[in-house]
């Protein structure tokens, strides 16, 4: 049974973002893949090793030009080839439009919309949203604060183009910064109006960059309580807190403070690329107190909640890529999940399982509208 209510949908009406069609070619270990997707929900089944990540991973691409499982461009070319493209039809606010990323080893990648190339790969940030829940995604929980932050990031970015912004001027300024104390202290000269050019502009864009995350932090602590509470059955209170040196202090301030310890390290020991975020079951750490069933419930209502912002903010859905997602998870669970998922207004899903007959009695009972695909092991794919 769901705690969800079907008939209260949690999110309005708003412009479709649908991807017809997706072809692959040399892209990891599709050597030459077509799928045409259902415009509500799509299941892609195979043993492990087949391929079903690499569909997901590959609509990451084509949304912030990266893989989303850390492998680099040429890590992500089929063994043996120079080059690899990834290509989709998309429907977008009403109109139909193409877009390809082309990947060849030794040269920067491109990536196209209606056959025109794009000059700056942060300007494509926003245009195909996608949120993707993953078992890799534990490492949100169990990681530094680097990969949290990057959450936050990839989440404001896209739908914010001024962030993305703010944040490139800022990591620049930073970059300079320590380049700059690295100098002094191998030639031991010091000259403070170096530093100030640099101190200027991280304080400026940090400003900008510290309120939006605040915003952001605001918007996902009361949506990821709801979306928790509707997958585990409300038994327990989480929270997210964002975590910054320049809640107590001005940035400037800080700065100063820390110059001396910068010019011993040689580093930057203070601003908002220290920021973090806390995430808390029942007031302590979750990575402490939370067993794995509530790690993962906590991480899909994070991401969820990150899908329900964008949303808002872009006023279409992202698509929802959902890999893996019985790992960890038990059943009621999932289907708690997908009932809510298959709301009217949630958007184009795409799911992975290596159990094709389990994702198909699921489907049926939520009566899901659905195609489901089948990898073989030899690399052709079956509609079922």
């Amino acid at each position: 049974s769901t705690n969800f209510d079907s008939r209260k949908p949690i999110f309005v009406a708003m412009d479709k973002l649908i991807v017809s069609a997706l072809e692959l070619t040399h892209f990891k270990n599709h050597r030459s893949t077509l799928w045409d997707f259902n415009e509500k929900v799509n299941i892609i089944t195979g043993n492990n090793g087949n391929g079903k990540t690499n569909v997901l991973d590959a609509l990451h691409y084509l949304s912030l030009t990266r893989s989303y499982l850390g492998s680099t461009d040429n890590q992500n070319i089929t063994h043996g080839e120079s080059m690899a493209l990834i290509k989709a039809n998309i429907g977008r606010k009403g109109a139909d439009h193409s877009l390809d990323i082309g990947l060849k080893k030794g040269q920067k990648k491109k990536i196209r919309v209606d056959g025109k190339e794009i000059e700056r790969l942060a300007d494509h940030i926003g245009y195909l949203p996608v949120v993707m829940i993953s078992p890799m995604d534990r490492d949100l929980i169990l990681d530094a604060a680097e990969t949290r932050r990057k959450l936050v990031d990839a989440t404001i970015s896209q739908n914010s183009r001024g962030y993305l912004n703010s944040l490139m001027a800022y990591n620049k300024a930073l970059s300079q910064r320590n380049t700059t104390l690295k100098y002094f202290a191998s030639n031991r000269t010091f000259d403070p109006s170096l530093l100030a050019l640099y101190d200027d502009i991280m304080i400026e864009e940090g400003a900008r960059i510290f309120e939006h995350r605040k915003s952001f932090t605001e918007e996902l602590q009361p949506a990821i309580k709801r979306f928790y509470e509707g997958l585990s059955g409300g038994k327990e209170e989480v929270s997210v807190k964002y975590k910054s040196a320049l809640h107590e202090k001005g940035f400037r301030e800080l700065l100063a403070e820390k110059l001396d310890k910068d010019k011993v390290l040689q580093y930057t020991s203070v601003g908002i690329h220290r920021d973090d975020l806390v995430f808390e079951l029942g007031g302590y750490p979750i990575k402490r107190v939370g067993s794995q069933g509530q790690q993962k419930s906590f991480l899909i209502a994070l991401k969820l909640a990150q899908f329900e912002i964008g949303r808002k903010h872009l006023g279409m859905s992202p698509l929802l890529l959902l890999d893996d997602i019985f790992d960890k998870l038990d059943e009621d669970r999932v289907a708690n999940l997908l009932q809510l998922v298959n709301t009217e207004d949630f958007g184009q899903i795409f799911i992975t399982d290596t159990h094709s007959q389990r994702m198909k009695d699921l489907s049926e009972t939520l009566k899901l509208q659905h195609t489901t695909f089948e990898i073989q092991d030899d690399g052709t794919i079956e509609a079922l």
